[in-house]
C-alpha cells in the first residue's frame, strides 16, 4: 500500500502559513531528488539513459533546476516550456520538443536552443524546413493505432488519438529525412498516462524495438535513441501499490538484449519523459477550511478550489486528504470537500470519510506535485496560488508568488471605459 504521509509537522506548517497564507502548493525537494536517483539507478545498465522531465507536469524553473542538477533534461511542448528549460540552465540535446499543431515560433526556438525536435506529423517536415530549417537530428512520434490495445481516459486509445504518425507514415518520414541529409534519428511514442502496470511499459519497449529493427531492415537507418514517453502512474489511493521501476527496467533490459544488442543495433540510447512519477507524490496543496454547510449533504468549503487542482473535477480523480493535526482521529464523518467556484463539480472529494472537521482546520491534499498548479486557471476571477519548496534543512523557499488582483487586471485597459 502507498503510505500517505506528509513531510512536515503541524507546528512547522503553521509557521509557514503565517508567512505564506493558504492556499499554496509545496514541494518536497529532498524526496524529489531521491526519487530521481532511484530512477537513474534502475536504468544504470542502459547506454546514456536520459530522463526528459515533462515540463507540463510542474512548469517551475526552480523545480527544473533541481532536476537538472540530478542529471535530467526537459520534455517541452510549447514556447513557454522551452524558455523555462532555458532559464533553468538546460540547452542543446538536454531538451526535446514534442508538440502538436506546432506554430513556427516553437520550432525556431527549439532550433535556437539546439534542442531535439520530435515531429508529430509527416506534414510537419516541410513546415519545419520552411520556417526553421532541418536540424542534424530528428525524431518522430509513433502512433501504433489498432496495433496497440489500451489507453485510458487521460490520453485516449491510440487509434482515436490525435498524436503521432502511422507506421507507413513513419517509414516514409524517415526516408524523406534521410534523403534530405539527416544522419541522426530518434523514435518516440507515448500511448498511456498514469499507468500502474509495469508490464505495459515492457510491452511498449518490445513494440518499439521491433519497429527499430524494421526501420533498419527497410531503410538502412540505425536509430540513435528511443524515447518510451512517460505515463508511469502514481498510487493516488492508499490501497494502490507504487510501480516497481526495477521490474520495468529489467523487462526492458531483457528485450534490449534480445532485439537490439543481438541484432547489432547497439548502442541504442534509452530515454523516457516521465513527469507525474517524478514530482507528483512530493507536492501538496495546502488549504484552510472557511465554511461548513449542512443541507442534504455535509460540505466543507476550502479557500482553494479547482483552479488550484482540477484533476478531481476533470477526471473524477482521487486525491488523499490529511486533516492536519487529526491524523490519528477516527474517520467518523462523511463530507464533500469543495471550493468556491460557481461550478457544482468544484469538489476535491465526494462522500469522503474524514475526521470531524472544524472551521479553520488545515487540509493537506496529497499527490498534487504534478498537473496541479500547472493546470490552474482564472475562471471566476480566481487568482493563481503560490508555490513553495521545502528544502532539505526544513526551510521553505518561495518559488512562485501568489497572483494579485493587479496581476489579474494587468492585461486590461480601463482607460477607455465610461465610469
Amino acid at each position: 500500500m502507498a503510505e500517505k504521509e506528509i513531510p512536515f509537522t503541524k507546528e512547522q506548517l503553521t509557521e509557514v502559513i503565517k508567512e505564506y497564507p493558504t492556499p499554496f502548493h509545496i514541494y518536497d525537494e529532498q524526496a524529489i531528488r531521491q526519487n530521481v536517483r532511484n530512477l537513474i539507478k534502475a536504468f544504470a545498465w542502459a547506454p546514456e539513459f536520459k530522463e526528459y522531465f515533462a515540463v507540463k507536469a510542474t512548469p517551475n524553473p526552480y523545480i527544473l533546476q533541481v532536476l537538472r542538477e540530478e542529471g535530467l533534461g526537459a520534455d517541452c511542448s510549447s514556447l513557454a516550456e522551452l524558455i523555462l528549460a532555458e532559464k533553468a540552465g538546460m540547452s542543446g540535446e538536454e531538451i526535446i520538443l514534442t508538440s502538436n499543431d506546432t506554430p513556427a515560433i516553437e520550432f525556431k526556438k527549439a532550433r535556437e536552443l539546439g534542442a531535439i525536435i520530435n515531429l508529430d506529423d509527416i506534414s510537419h517536415i516541410d513546415y519545419l524546413d520552411k520556417h526553421a530549417g532541418i536540424p542534424d537530428i530528428i525524431s518522430f512520434r509513433y502512433n501504433p493505432g489498432p496495433l496497440r490495445e489500451g489507453g485510458n481516459s487521460i490520453i485516449g486509445n491510440p487509434e482515436e488519438s490525435k498524436y503521432g504518425l502511422t507506421r507507413k507514415q513513419l517509414l516514409d518520414a524517415y526516408r524523406i529525412m534521410k534523403n534530405r541529409g539527416v544522419k541522426r534519428f530518434g523514435l518516440h511514442t507515448m500511448v498511456i498516462s498514469n499507468e500502474l502496470d509495469p508490464n505495459y511499459f515492457v510491452e511498449t519497449a518490445n513494440m518499439m524495438f521491433d519497429l527499430i529493427n524494421e526501420i533498419y531492415r527497410t531503410l538502412d537507418i540505425k536509430v540513435e535513441f528511443v524515447n518510451f514517453g512517460g505515463g508511469i502512474g502514481i498510487p493516488y489511493r492508499p490501497e494502490q501499490e507504487p510501480v516497481n521501476i526495477m521490474t520495468i527496467s529489467q523487462g526492458i533490459k531483457k528485450a534490449y538484449e534480445t532485439k537490439i544488442a543481438a541484432n547489432g543495433l547497439a548502442p541504442l540510447k534509452i530515454a523516457m519523459e516521465c513527469g507525474r512519477m517524478i514530482t507528483g507524490p512530493y507536492g501538496y496543496l495546502v488549504s484552510t477550511v472557511l465554511h461548513k454547510k449542512e443541507i442534504y449533504k455535509n460540505y466543507v468549503g476550502l479557500d482553494a478550489c479547482m483552479a488550484n487542482l482540477m484533476r478531481p473535477a476533470l477526471y473524477g480523480a482521487y486525491h488523499h486528504i490529511t486533516v492536519l493535526g487529526k491524523e490519528e482521529w477516527p474517520l467518523g464523518y462523511i463530507y464533500d470537500v469543495t471550493g468556491s467556484l460557481c461550478e457544482n463539480n468544484d469538489k476535491f472529494a465526494v462522500n469522503r470519510k474524514l475526521p470531524m472537521i472544524d472551521i479553520g482546520d488545515v487540509l493537506v491534499i496529497h499527490d498534487a506535485g504534478a498537473h496541479g498548479h500547472a493546470m490552474g486557471f482564472n475562471y471566476n476571477g480566481k487568482l493563481r496560488s503560490a508555490e513553495l519548496m521545502l528544502k532539505h534543512d526544513g526551510s521553505v523557499q518561495l518559488i512562485r508568488r501568489a497572483e494579485t488582483i493587479e496581476d489579474y487586471f494587468s492585461t486590461l485597459d480601463f482607460t477607455g471605459l465610461d465610469n
